[in-house]
């Protein structure tokens, strides 16, 4: 066994994944010949491509030559940032932009919920996909293909004369999003691979990540005001192309060597079934759960997923490994940063209509209020879990974050109709301590989702993060618009002298009870998957971790 194997046993231990890697107490770990959690034995395969070299990892050490190398890893960052930004920006920019766009447009009530379903059923149902074919033209070469296309396809958006256009250049942002978004992910975890340097990088990403949406909102509402909704679209060509300027100064990657074969049917499966699922999510907010249209939709797609898992046990190589879904800590981050999102998208929902409607916020002053946010998002990701990575137990950030983010939804349950300084009491609280807690909980929850897999599998780990985020962002908006429009129906007040917006607002207030209920339930249930005893690593690891590998 060669030193690149003792360096992933290394490397497995250090971020939380030695379960069934290393064996201590000998001068060197060897690997399981099971392979992981799923029993599977390693291939041949599977060994030669983690005996590929791949990217040089950050040392910050040595002489000019390897100063120079990580002055171009550090290329990565900025780029995959950017990217990052576009993907979590259009899954709200286009929110605030939809009623000036719908006029402009001549779009029906009825069919103007696609520009927005068009993107997320394309970016969600071609995520897996996305994340193989990364994998296979090589992350960096993915990258920018998909930054090209989804600049490409946000001018068609901006262009748009009619309805049908922008929808399809919507769906088209989607499909090169779906590339983009695994593609940027996977060249961070290549990139950055020492504690410091990770905690950094991991960090940035994450504060875009945590605060793209707010941001989304905020620019939205500005632009739609003060210029057009075309610019929606339109801001995303400059940032696309800077990003893709950028590219070509990222350290090289190697595609991952393919025995021809592809997992049709598990392609197929699983950008169906996942489709389906966000469609009868979307389907939810205007029909209802007990819809009989919802509930087929809902059961298809399950049905779809059902049979995708069933194929991929079976296949020789599968699309999504399901030793990827099986190991206990990244388990654990897949259900935190789903149960998160399902929370916090509903909560951006309730904050524009709350500012809005209750309030009588305009637009831009309502997107201007989720700065406090945004910025808390910043400091949790960059100045607490950046900072810590590699310190601490991923735990230790992922649960206070959840808990964290529990209280700011808790704190505006209290909220009713004639509450005073609202702004002070409710609103500030609430938007630090939900972007405290999104900051501490997704620079570690992507490092656990993507660490210790192997390196032909780095795409797909990546696409699996993404893809808990999108299904997580489309139930929650779509489960917690459903609970606040019933509660808001069958809202009875007590008294004669109640206010008009009382039924409302106790319509916010009980989706954001269920909210703070799914947060604390993720607690509950990430906390036994991730808080897991390690083993210590061996005199070999922790050599291995101070000496560069010879090359």
């Amino acid at each position: 066994m060669d030193a690149r194997d003792t360096r992933e046993d290394a490397l497995d231990t250090r971020e939380g994944f030695g379960e069934d890697r290393a064996t201590p107490g000998k001068p060197g770990a060897t690997r399981d010949p099971r392979g992981g959690p799923g029993g599977d034995r390693a291939t041949r395969e599977d060994r030669e491509a983690l005996e590929r070299p791949g990217p040089e990892p950050v040392t910050g050490a040595g002489g000019p030559a390897e100063r120079a190398a990580a002055r171009r890893h550090w290329w990565t960052l900025p780029a995959v940032s950017a990217a990052q930004l576009l993907v979590v920006l259009d899954g709200t920019i286009v929110n605030i932009a939809l009623p000036a766009a719908q006029d402009a447009l001549g779009m029906s009530d009825a069919s103007r919920q696609w520009a927005i379903t068009a993107y997320a059923l394309a970016f969600g149902g071609l995520l897996l996909i996305g994340g193989r074919v990364s994998s296979a033209l090589g992350h960096r070469r993915t990258f920018l293909i998909g930054l090209l296309g989804f600049a490409a396809a946000s001018a068609l958006g901006g262009a748009a004369v009619n309805s049908g256009m922008l929808f399809c250049a919507r769906a088209l942002q989607g499909v090169f999003a779906a590339g983009l978004a695994p593609a940027g992910l996977s060249l961070l975890t290549t990139a950055f691979t020492g504690p410091r340097e990770r905690g950094r990088a991991f960090g940035v990403f994450a504060a875009v990540g945590a605060a793209g949406s707010a941001v989304g909102l905020i620019a939205g509402g500005l632009l739609t005001q003060y210029v057009s909704w075309r610019w929606c679209l339109y801001v995303n060509v400059p940032v696309a192309l800077l990003a893709a300027l950028g590219t070509p100064l990222m350290p090289r990657d190697r595609p991952a060597r393919q025995d021809g074969r592809l997992d049709v049917t598990g392609a197929l499966l699983s950008a169906a079934g996942f489709a389906t699922v966000v469609y009868a999510f979307a389907e939810a907010e205007p029909h209802g759960w007990g819809s009989t249209r919802v509930l087929a939709w809902l059961a298809g797609g399950v049905l779809l997923l059902a049979a995708f898992v069933a194929v991929e046990v079976r296949a020789a190589r599968p699309l999504l490994p399901m030793r990827i879904l099986l190991h206990r800590a990244r388990a654990g981050a897949l259900v935190a940063i789903t149960l998160l999102f399902v929370a916090m998208f509903g909560f951006y929902l309730f904050m524009s209509y709350y500012t809005q409607t209750v309030l009588g916020y305009s637009p831009v002053q309502a997107g201007l209020t989720l700065i406090v946010n945004a910025l808390a998002a910043l400091v949790g990701s960059l100045l607490i879990a950046g900072k810590l990575h590699g310190r601490v137990p991923p735990a230790a950030l992922i649960l206070p974050g959840l808990l964290a983010a529990a209280l700011g939804m808790f704190v505006l349950t209290r909220l009713t109709a004639d509450s005073t300084h609202v702004l002070p009491l409710y609103l500030t609280p609430a938007l630090v301590l939900t972007g405290l807690g999104l900051g501490c909980v997704m620079p570690p929850t992507a490092g656990l989702a993507t660490s210790g897999v192997r390196p032909h599998d780095i795409g797909v780990a990546s696409a699996v993060y993404h893809s808990s985020q999108q299904l997580g962002a489309a139930l929650g908006v779509a489960l917690l618009n459903t609970v606040a429009a019933g509660a808001a129906a069958s809202y009875r007040p007590s008294g004669h002298g109640a206010l008009p917006d009382a039924a409302t607002v106790h319509g916010y207030t009980t989706a954001l009870t269920v909210a703070f209920g799914i947060l604390v339930a993720a607690v509950c249930l990430a906390a036994p998957l991730l808080m897991t005893r390690t083993p210590r690593p061996t005199g070999a690891e922790a050599g291995e971790r101070r000496v560069p590998e010879a090359r």
